[in-house]
């Protein structure tokens, strides 16, 4: 059971806004601005990428500092600061080197790389650098917008079936606004809690609602108090 990839929903080299090292600071933001992106990837002459150019690199220039007035407090941050504030081309504004993905990276890896790093788009690179696409959070948030019922037909399918051999029959699922409510009773308590955890890992899920029972206790020594452990008046905490 995989996450999607990157490759699967990023948009396309052919579609993205690029800069270059010489492209100038008002070509810069007219093209961010025309195309509301917050951020462009700045490649050199065989499309690997050097860097990346946001509105934030742009917006040091209303910020500026005065001139020759320093902090003996700023330091490198506020050195920066200043060179990006009188920048005029991308290879002084941009970022370097980039925070990259590759293509057949997982979503979740990309969704945490995006949130360590503090960036909404990440450029999506092969083995040489060059630019396959790029990765934004909109992207990422289209996951979200599945159909329920592409959802639940992936749980059955891929999950029980694929996954775990079980027959989509002994589990009832259903799926309302991305929300899964998990019923029915499999064998063991292993495997009904692998269950839920699966769901909770697929692509579009919010929430997952887990009333699984299981006949018998093979996590612990304990003996079962009933045939039905865990089926109604057992089930695990949080159920």
């Amino acid at each position: 059971m995989r996450h999607r990839l990157v490759l699967n929903i990023m948009t396309p080299a052919e579609h993205v806004v690029v800069v270059h090292a010489d492209t100038p600071f008002k070509e810069i933001a007219r093209r961010l601005a025309e195309r509301r992106i917050s951020a462009a990837p700045v490649v050199d002459e065989q499309t690997r990428v050097v860097g990346v150019v946001s509105e934030a690199d742009l917006l040091y220039k209303e910020s500026r500092l005065e001139p020759h007035k320093t902090s003996v407090f700023g330091g490198r941050q506020e050195t920066r600061a200043r060179d990006k504030a009188e920048a005029t081309v991308a290879r002084d504004l941009m970022t370097s080197p980039a925070v990259t993905v590759g293509p057949g990276d997982d979503v979740v890896r990309a969704a945490r790389l995006m949130e360590d790093r503090k960036v909404k788009r990440l450029p999506v690179v092969d083995e040489d650098g060059r630019l396959l696409g790029i990765l934004s959070r909109h992207d990422l948030l289209g996951l979200f917008t599945r159909p329920d019922a592409e959802i639940r037909s992936e749980i059955l399918e891929d999950v029980l079936l694929r996954t775990l051999w079980i027959d989509p029959r002994e589990v009832d699922v259903s799926v309302t606004d991305g929300v899964v409510r998990l019923r029915g009773t499999v064998e063991n308590r292993s495997v009904a809690e692998m269950v839920a955890k699966l769901v909770r890992r697929t692509d579009g899920v919010v929430q997952v609602v887990d009333e699984i029972g299981y006949a018998r206790d093979d996590t612990g020594d304990k003996p079962p108090p009933s045939p039905l452990y865990g089926a109604f008046e057992h089930r695990r905490p949080g159920a």
